[in-house]
């Protein structure tokens, strides 16, 4: 797995061996950096279920001002910070190595908030709806809150204040899209 463009594009990102993380495709990556085009440039960007940080960091590479990653596993955030070394990208970078509840609880009472959120849980078993919940709460107005999920399980059509606004397919993969609708 690469940095897909930007400052640090073609830097590898190494990932845990085995089943632990799911790893986002290049091509779900790619399109979904697509979408969301200059909007990136600038933005504070937080990436829930971190895992290796390449969504994270594919973020700051294409010119996000700064990045928080949220990851509970341990050796997961140990890959994390290597991957944002090696792509010369810590400095712009938060790492909470705590579960997505505990991170949000943190970020919340810091008053944190963000441009971009990208969500991307466990497939197994997973309560979509409680984390948007929690997520939502820390989107800046005007903002994009983005959950990848198994194509085939259902999402939440809105949360709060937030409408799904859009999905794209990719293979076994479903990356729903949430904004504020006025």
């Amino acid at each position: 797995m690469r940095v897909i463009a930007g400052v640090a594009r073609g830097r590898p990102l190494r990932t845990l061996p085995g089943l632990e993380v799911r790893r986002t495709l290049d091509r779900v990556r790619q399109g979904v950096f697509s979408s969301l085009g200059d909007r990136v440039e600038e933005a504070v960007f937080l990436d829930l279920f971190a895992g290796s940080g390449a969504v994270g960091i594919e973020a700051l590479s294409r010119g996000a001002s700064q990045a928080v990653f949220v990851e509970r596993s341990a050796g997961c955030v140990r890959r994390l910070r290597e991957n944002l070394e090696r792509c010369e990208l810590a400095a712009q970078a938060r790492v909470l190595a705590c579960d997505w509840q505990a991170g949000i609880r943190r970020l919340a009472r810091g008053g944190e908030a963000f441009d971009i959120i990208y969500i991307d849980p466990p497939y197994a078993r997973f309560d979509e709806a409680l984390v948007l919940e929690g997520a939502r709460r820390l989107l800046l107005a005007g903002g994009t809150l983005i959950l990848e999920h198994p194509r085939r399980r259902g999402v939440p059509s809105e949360s709060g204040e937030l409408r799904q606004v859009r999905q794209m397919p990719y293979g076994q993969t479903m990356v729903s899209w949430y904004g504020e609708v006025r």
